[in-house]
């Protein structure tokens, strides 16, 4: 089995040298041809590699085990690394925006724009390909990381399509202040791209609800749901990096011996692990039924049922992440 720290580690740093053969390829391109576009291009390649290496640090950091000061581990250090990269992106943008301003008035000559063409679309072919295989693998690892640095690679993949495309009406019309639109246009649209990784970021430092993955989760506690399970409230999931902490409360059989509800526990939290791939810490707090969960009890053979049961709850976002017990009145 791949160790999926270790491959990841191993991946940006691959992703950090290539980025350093492209960065060099896109100034050749721009000393040939002395576009501002293609330098824009080039200057944004660097924040390709600054990124790089900050997120192979936080892979490196990410991978330490748990310590008393970090008693979930060191995972949340990856959107650190989305949240640092979205920054560059965003300042790169900025920059772009103001020297095109700045050269609007006295653009630069332009020449030997085939030869940028071709090395331009060099780059764009392998940041493309490259950006989707950090996307792809980043999914399968859970990496936030991995997927942020793709998502920056296919962004500088379709920045580099535009480019290649304005220098080819330039090339037909001899109009190059084509070239300082081309410039405004790509840093708008890294100001976009920044902002996005920058409002990740902030979501998974403040931790704030994934209802995708709360989903995710509802689904497989209602596909593996038990007899005994009564009722699950108060459910709360924070991301740490590739791992998930999953805090809920679960009613049981108020009369059933601890070791059996102590057993219920841990079934449930096998059943969930088992879908995501032991990814999963729990904090399950166990609730005694009440007279009024008998309506919504699904268990055959109580014999201190108060009521008769009525209707079993569908489990879906609302009531599980409610803080409260649940009765039929909750079924409207």
């Amino acid at each position: 089995m791949v160790d999926e720290a270790k491959f990841k580690i191993r991946l940006m740093r691959n992703v950090l040298i290539i980025g350093l053969v492209l960065t060099l390829v896109k100034f050749l391109a721009w000393r040939f041809t002395h576009s501002n576009a293609i330098l824009t291009d080039a200057l944004e390649s660097i924040i390709n590699i600054v990124a790089a290496g900050f997120g192979l640090f936080s892979l490196l950091y990410a991978n330490r085990p748990r310590d008393t000061n970090h008693p979930y581990g060191h995972g949340k250090v990856e959107f650190f690394a989305v949240g640092f990269e979205g920054a560059l992106i965003f300042l790169a943008g900025c920059g772009m925006i103001i020297k095109a301003l700045f050269l609007f008035v006295n653009p630069p000559e332009i020449h030997q724009l085939n030869l940028g063409v071709y090395l331009i679309g060099a780059t764009a072919i392998v940041n493309f390909l490259l950006g989707r295989y950090l996307i792809q693998r980043g999914k399968l690892f859970h990496s936030n990381t991995l997927i942020a640095d793709g998502q920056h690679l296919i962004t500088d993949t379709y920045s580099s399509v535009v480019l290649i495309v304005g220098l080819v009406v330039i090339l037909l019309t001899g109009e190059y202040k084509i070239d300082i639109f081309l410039t405004i246009g790509l840093g708008i649209y890294i100001l976009v791209v920044g902002y996005r990784l920058l409002r990740n970021s902030t979501a998974g430092l403040m931790d704030e609800t994934d209802f995708d993955l709360i989903e995710k989760v509802i689904e497989v506690l209602n596909k593996e749901r038990r007899e005994k399970w009564i009722d699950i409230h108060n459910l709360r999931v924070a991301r740490y990096g590739a791992s998930l902490h999953i805090d809920t409360h679960l009613t049981l059989p108020w009369y059933d011996q601890l070791q059996t509800s102590h057993d219920e526990v841990k079934a449930l939290e096998k059943l969930v692990n088992h879908h995501f791939k032991n990814r999963v810490e729990f904090f399950i707090h166990t609730d005694p039924c009440t007279p009024e969960s008998c309506s919504i009890c699904s268990i055959s053979n109580c014999e201190v049922r108060r009521h008769l049961f009525n209707k079993k709850l569908e489990w879906d976002m609302k009531l599980l992440m409610a803080n409260q017990k649940h009765s039929i009145e909750d079924a409207d």
